[in-house]
């Protein structure tokens, strides 16, 4: 089974992305499941981070027992503009997940981020791995944390990044930090939080050059 994950950018993504014949279209390229992260009006209030000269639009994963090229050639129609990888996925806190195209009742953000030149994979990966999972989880209310390292891509002319983090938040965290960082009311400890998290990001190099894409997650069984 081969997870693809594309950044997609259009004016009407939620009705293209939503559309049956979509689905009809990726089950006959081969995918048994969807995973739709779109910028929709359900999060309008959330923080965005664009490096894109456009921000991406939403975030569309797919699993495929076919040819990549195939689930790309069907999705491509849907947006304006579609970049595409294979990525190889690590779930470090499961999120609950019912396939049937439900809204998530979460926040759903998915960074899209890129190794400093400086640092080598292998120390990038265990400063990213091993030194800032925890902190990220642990100075976060996330109830939702999967890494998806980037591949080949499956696009051409496809623009370089490392990774896409898949972070679920309850909604409340779209408008108060301390329900974004769990800090149960507390200025003090909702400080000490950011101070932590942020000394970490920066180590991997997420301070910068970072896409912060907030989504509505829809779940697709194509089976």
């Amino acid at each position: 089974m081969t997870k693809l994950m594309y950044a997609l950018w259009g004016s009407d993504l939620s009705s293209a992305l939503h559309a049956e014949t979509l689905r009809t279209k990726l089950a006959d390229a081969g995918a048994t499941r969807l995973q739709l992260n779109i910028d929709d009006e359900h999060v309008t209030r959330a923080m965005r981070i664009p490096t894109f000269e456009e921000p991406i639009g939403a975030i569309v994963t797919v699993w495929t027992d076919g040819r990549p090229g195939d689930v790309t050639a069907a999705l491509s129609p849907s947006a304006d503009r579609i970049e595409g990888w294979r990525v190889e996925e690590r779930k470090r806190l499961d999120p609950p997940e019912t396939y049937d195209g439900r809204r998530a009742d979460a926040l759903a953000n998915v960074a899209v981020i890129r190794k400093p030149s400086e640092l080598s994979q292998q120390e990038w990966m265990h400063r990213w791995m091993v030194d800032h999972t925890p902190i990220a989880i642990r100075t976060q209310a996330t109830f939702g944390y999967i890494q998806n390292v980037a591949g080949d891509p499956v696009t051409p002319d496809a623009p370089y990044v490392s990774a896409f983090v898949e972070e679920l938040f309850p909604s409340a965290g779209m408008d108060d930090m301390h329900a974004f960082y769990g800090s149960g009311g507390s200025d003090e400890e909702l400080n000490r939080r950011l101070n932590e998290l942020m000394a970490s990001v920066a180590r991997i190099g997420a301070d910068h050059d970072i896409d912060l894409v907030p989504t509505s997650r829809y779940l697709y069984d194509l089976t």
